[in-house]
């Protein structure tokens, strides 16, 4: 069948069309990658997101470099709102914990919070561990707790700032169970294993690898883990619910963020690329190796994520008599 030259420029004209929706709908990163983070350099969120850019090079899932912009101070307002100032750039991300939901809510400085950034995907549920030093009298965590009511106030655990889940999951053991513990704040987390290292507390919460590293040169002994399971490192040290202590643990997210109006384009290009990573085997050897919980999930399954953990710190915060100014 002979076309008219015209129906030949209307089928030409209409696959132009359809190949710029596809080119729309495939929407990929012309240059450097941004990755804002709330830690200084040596943080837990610069060193994962450090990881994070290795491993996306060497599985050569990203076609353009992507760069660490360390902005700590104010507990991850100043990162959310260098985030916030980036509005509708596809070329920023932000990596995220779950500082940056409960910092907004006692500190009237946070202007933004998560619910003016865009979420894109969830990388990782961090487990954590109550430690104590070797030669502890205290062989379970029910030891300490029982320990602490005997004696309200006088034992001591270090940990970092009031918002902190070191605080949040002390506030809320005391409150289910009636024990008093006072809590030590330290700036970083080598002052916080010092100070129980030199007897200064006389517990902590603690990371699985920094613990395992004080465990193998017999200076620790965990009690229990903040953890859905044991680690497979700790088959016989229980989890809160396993010691007896049925309580919220709020999770420690580590989850990356857009800025406001990013183009759907890209937002959907970042979650199948974290979802790409999650499935290599440099992500599965990071996950074992640091002994982290795999949790990956969409942008869609971490705004409700972000939302429920709010929910439950406001909660936990209430109890403790901490006020609030969201």
């Amino acid at each position: 069948m002979k076309l008219s030259r015209r129906s030949i420029c209307a089928v030409a004209f209409t696959a132009l069309a359809g190949f710029g929706g596809l080119a729309q709908a495939q929407w990929t990163p012309t240059k450097t990658v941004e990755v804002i983070v709330h830690t200084a350099p040596g943080g837990g969120n610069d060193l994962l997101a450090r990881a994070v850019a290795q491993m996306l090079e060497k599985e050569k899932l990203l076609p353009v470099r992507m760069q660490v912009i360390n902005k700590p101070g104010g507990n991850g307002a100043v990162a959310a709102a260098a985030l916030s100032e980036k509005k509708g750039d596809p070329h920023t991300l932000g990596f995220i914990t779950s500082v940056w939901i409960a910092n907004p809510l006692t500190t009237s400085e946070a202007k933004v919070t998560l619910h003016d950034l865009t979420p894109v995907a969830n990388l990782l549920r961090e487990p954590a561990m109550f430690a104590v030093r070797a030669d502890s009298p205290y062989k379970t965590l029910k030891d300490f707790i029982d320990a602490a009511k005997a004696k309200p106030g006088e034992l001591k655990q270090s940990g970092g700032s009031a918002t902190s889940r070191d605080n949040i999951i002390r506030q809320t053991l005391q409150s289910s169970t009636g024990a008093k513990w006072a809590f030590v704040s330290f700036q970083g987390g080598g002052e916080r294993l010092a100070a129980l290292l030199g007897g200064h507390v006389d517990m902590m919460v603690i990371e699985p690898q920094e613990a395992g590293e004080q465990i193998r040169a017999g200076k620790l002994r965990v009690l229990a883990q903040i953890a859905d399971k044991p680690l497979p490192s700790y088959p016989n040290v229980p989890t809160l619910k396993q010691a007896g202590f049925d309580v919220t643990a709020t999770p420690q997210i580590r989850a990356v963020v857009a800025p406001p109006a990013v183009p759907k384009e890209a937002l959907a290009y970042y979650e199948d690329l974290f979802k790409k990573l999650s499935q290599t085997a440099s992500w599965k050897k990071y996950v074992e190796d640091y002994q982290l919980e795999d949790g990956y999930s969409t942008g869609a399954d971490l705004g409700k994520s972000i939302t429920q953990i709010e929910k439950d710190m406001r909660a936990q915060f209430q109890l403790a008599g901490m006020k609030l100014v969201r």
